[in-house]
């Protein structure tokens, strides 16, 4: 069964619930005058409830609706938020330099509004010490606790240990911060150049004038 409402002469009842161009309420009309009228306003007669009794119909451009429905779609297509579950992964013993570096691709994630899996791995000997993997996840999340918080705790699995970060921020909200974001450079770049542009000479006084590269997820 098509989605798409019956217009114009594919309604067949002997009446419908006129509702005008511009939201106003005509009223129970027979079907041949709300057909007469759609021909008046040079617009189609679409059935809007059809379960109604007598159905409602609207007089209205029913291919100048269908674009707009279909942009607002691909609007909300393109705002939509998804989960997204970044990873990272370290290793028990890593250096002070690549955990800054590791560190600062978790703020990043979770700033976007991105949950980050944190894996830390086990090798050899390291994985009778699990308490090292441990107090580097606490640790780690110690120090991104204003973006982002633990969603799931450290958990052994096999040679690895996990735990997830979730952010504080929601993805929509770091989308919508990110739009307007861009959008002030891109104001900012507007505004530099046009106060680099030359000023008009008068000749007849002398006047001064003046976006997403993510992280590898590589082992420390």
């Amino acid at each position: 069964m098509s989605a798409e409402p019956r217009i114009n002469d594919r309604i067949r009842v002997p009446e419908v619930r006129l509702v005008g161009p511009s939201g106003e309420q005509v009223g129970i009309v027979p079907l041949a005058k709300a057909l007469e009228l759609a021909q008046e306003y040079d617009l189609d007669l679409v059935e809007v409830a059809a379960n109604a009794r007598p159905p409602v119909c609207k007089l209205m451009d029913y291919g100048k609706f269908k674009y707009e429905s279909a942009m607002k779609a691909r609007e909300a297509r393109k705002n939509q938020a998804h989960t997204v579950i970044k990873e990272m992964k370290l290793r028990p013993k890593i250096d002070p330099h690549d955990y800054d570096t590791k560190k600062g691709h978790v703020v990043r994630f979770l700033k976007q509004g991105d949950k980050v899996k944190i894996t830390i791995m086990f090798r050899g000997r390291e994985q009778s010490r699990p308490e090292l993997g441990y107090r580097l996840l606490q640790r780690l999340a110690e120090d991104v606790q204003d973006l982002g918080f633990i969603e799931s705790n450290p958990k052994q699995d096999g040679r690895n240990m996990i735990m997830v970060l979730g952010p504080h921020k929601k993805k929509t909200e770091a989308m919508a911060e990110a739009r307007e974001a861009q959008a002030a450079r891109k104001a900012s770049r507007q505004g530099d150049a046009a106060g680099d542009a030359p000023a008009d000479e008068d000749t007849d006084t002398d006047v001064d004038t003046d976006e997403q590269v993510e992280a590898p997820a590589d082992a420390g």
